[in-house]
C-alpha cells in the first residue's frame, strides 16, 4: 500500500454513514448482504446510499459480488489488514514495542 491508496481509503471511511455501512460488512464475512439491506440499515434512500457504496468501491473498500439476481457486498479486508500494516509499520519506524499494547488488544478478539 502507498500513501495515495491509503489516503483513498481513509478518506472513504471518514462518512459517518460509509464508516457503519463498513462496519456492518465486517460483521457479516464472509457471506455479506445485499445491496437492499445495506440501503435498508442505513435508513437512506437508494440513490443517496449507491452514492456512498461507490466512494467505497472506488477506494477498494467494498467488493459486489453477483450471486442470482441480487448484488451482494462484502468488505474487501485485505484493504482494511493493507491499510492497518502501513499505519503500523510507518509510525513505529522499526521499534515494534510501540504497537505491542495495540497487538495485545488484537490478540483478545
Amino acid at each position: 500500500m502507498n500513501t495515495e491508496e491509503a489516503l483513498a481509503l481513509l478518506s472513504a471511511l471518514a462518512h459517518p454513514t460509509r464508516l457503519e455501512a463498513f462496519r456492518l460488512l465486517i460483521r457479516h464475512e464472509p457471506d455479506g448482504l445485499s445491496t437492499g439491506e445495506l440501503v435498508e440499515a442505513s435508513g437512506l434512500s437508494q440513490s443517496t446510499f449507491s452514492t456512498h457504496l461507490a466512494v467505497m468501491v472506488k477506494a477498494g473498500l467494498v467488493i459486489a459480488e453477483k450471486r442470482g439476481r441480487q448484488q451482494i457486498q462484502r468488505a474487501n479486508l485485505d484493504s482494511l489488514r493493507g491499510v492497518m500494516v502501513y499505519l503500523a509499520k510507518d509510525c513505529c519506524q522499526g521499534r515494534a514495542e510501540l504497537f505491542e499494547p495495540l497487538l495485545a488488544e488484537l490478540t483478545c478478539i
